[in-house]
């Protein structure tokens, strides 16, 4: 079985070339690494009302900035979605700095992430999908009904790498198609995590690095789940027969 491997580099200051990072801002609170987050990336979209987010909370992150000239910096390429929740004034600030308006208020059967994340795979049709890596900002918090939703496109888009990050938490799917080697990042990230079956039970996951390892375990709602876990090196080997979410903290700086 093909091996793939994950690594939270994101987060550090300064990232190697590889992969390539595409920003999605959703209508949550901007978690504090936000401006981070938004150097690394080559297309940053807003999903809707995500534009309102980086419009009124990008100067709250650099405060000792003028706010108008955070918000030109911090300029979305794409706002995407079916527009009911972005003011009006972030609108056309946006649109007059050049920002591409995509109104996809027609279609009401896909989540405006789901929207985000096709066309972000549209975007780069030649990529080499393992090289990208779509990281999703707010997607945590809020109504638990949208963060299910989230999730849901994590695995409608399973073979694509997407990242959901909080203040609190990054979640990434484990592909049942591939075993994991998760490559922990000690100074921003951990001790605690979690592995989660999705979509069905899990009949065996087997781990490494961690306090409590499964062997061949069963894991499934309505039973075990390894909630509460303890990563203890800074490698972590992940097999199971279905998809996982990975979960793990990140750490206040």
């Amino acid at each position: 079985m093909e091996l793939m491997s994950h690594s939270s580099t994101f987060l550090l200051p300064t990232i190697p070339p590889s992969p390539t990072y595409a920003l999605v801002v959703l209508n949550q609170s901007l978690p504090r690494f936000a401006p981070l987050l938004w150097k690394h990336a080559q297309l940053r979209l807003c999903a809707d009302g995500g534009a309102n987010r980086v419009y009124d909370d990008m100067p709250l992150l650099l405060p000792h900035e003028n706010a108008f000239d955070v918000r030109k910096r911090y300029k979305p390429d794409v706002i995407k979605g079916d527009m009911d929740s972005i003011r009006k004034e972030v609108l056309e600030f946006y649109a007059n700095m050049g920002t591409k308006i995509i109104d996809e208020s027609d279609d009401q059967d896909t989540t405006d992430l789901h929207k985000c994340v096709a066309y972000i795979c549209d975007w780069a049709p030649d990529l080499d999908k393992s090289n990208l890596c779509i990281l999703v900002a707010g997607a945590l918090g809020g109504r638990f009904d949208h963060e299910i939703g989230n999730i849901n496109v994590l695995c409608r888009f399973s073979t694509v790498r997407i990242i959901l990050i909080s203040d609190d938490c990054l979640i990434h799917l484990l592909p049942r198609t591939h075993c994991h080697e998760i490559h922990i990042q000690p100074t921003i990230e951990g001790p605690h995590c979690g592995l989660i079956p999705i979509g069905m039970p899990s009949g065996s996951t087997t781990t490494t690095g961690l306090q409590w390892d499964l062997a061949e375990t069963e894991m499934k709602f309505g039973g075990l789940i390894s909630t509460s876990n303890i990563v203890k090196g800074e490698k972590i080997t992940v097999q199971s027969d279905s998809d996982l979410l990975w979960t793990i903290n990140i750490k206040k700086q």
